[in-house]
């Protein structure tokens, strides 16, 4: 979801702190930079969402760009918190780990409500898959998919090629085929 003709007008309202223009960008965002947090294996993903958009509110005046733009600075922000937040923990990025990302899926998967069951059990499978993956490939398939962003905003928040992160997301989606090919 995007805030499309609306975003000027939303961002301007947010540079001037209205609280339903800040509600629209959050709606339309912590989800997707949720999800990336989320399939990254980031520690405490609310509480680093919370200070991805902390940090928004604080540089929003600095912000020029349209929407897209507008995405790629806020999943910047987002990939730069986590990072900072292993590095507070004296912990390296982890490193795609298929037993280690079962392990981590089975630990989030619980809950006593049917409906709480089913969005884990499907959380699980996706995790599950990605730990077939390199960290690159992974951050590569969540920027692009989840984060719906661009190969070059990708690239930019990555701090790569663009002809590396297509190299990436062709490899993670062969390696996902295959795997989803085993499984059936």
């Amino acid at each position: 979801m995007t805030l499309k003709e609306q975003f000027a007008s939303t961002l301007a309202a947010a540079r001037t702190g209205a609280p339903w223009a800040w509600e629209s960008i959050y709606r339309d965002l912590a989800g997707v930079v949720g999800g990336y947090l989320r399939g990254r294996g980031a520690p405490e993903v609310e509480d680093l969402v919370s200070e991805t958009f902390l940090s928004v509110a604080r540089d929003i005046h600095s912000f020029c760009g349209d929407e897209s733009a507008f995405r790629s600075w806020v999943f910047t922000i987002a990939h730069r918190r986590m990072l900072d937040a292993w590095r507070s923990q004296g912990r390296r990025v982890p490193i795609a780990d298929g037993e280690d990302a079962q392990h981590r899926a089975e630990r989030k998967w619980r809950g006593d409500v049917e409906d709480e069951a089913m969005n884990s059990m499907s959380a699980v499978e996706a995790e599950a898959l990605m730990g077939h993956l390199t960290r690159a490939q992974r951050d590569v398939i969540l920027l692009r998919v989840v984060g719906d962003l661009s190969v070059a905003q990708t690239a930019r928040i990555l701090d790569t090629s663009e002809g590396a992160v297509r190299a990436l997301q062709n490899r993670a989606l062969r390696e996902l085929r295959k795997v989803v090919g085993e499984d059936a």
